[in-house]
């Protein structure tokens, strides 16, 4: 099974589109600068990109809504 589902994932974000976006920028983020917001032990995820979408599921990043 996928950790975090993609259901919880959706109600936090508006579109899968949208979910890609700012989990592959704070995938990235991650990489290029190294810093976690949880310890690292409390991570399932090894690689990165599982990383940050375990940070969204959690609420530790803030996703804004644009205003057009």
């Amino acid at each position: 099974m996928i950790y975090p589902s993609i259901d919880k994932l959706l109600n936090i974000v508006d579109s899968k589109y949208e979910l890609v976006h700012i989990a592959a920028r704070r995938s990235k983020q991650i990489s290029k600068e190294g810093y976690l917001q949880m310890p690292e032990s409390e991570y399932k995820s090894k690689k990165n990109i599982g990383r940050a979408l375990e940070e969204l599921s959690e609420g530790l990043l803030e996703v804004r809504k644009k205003d057009n």
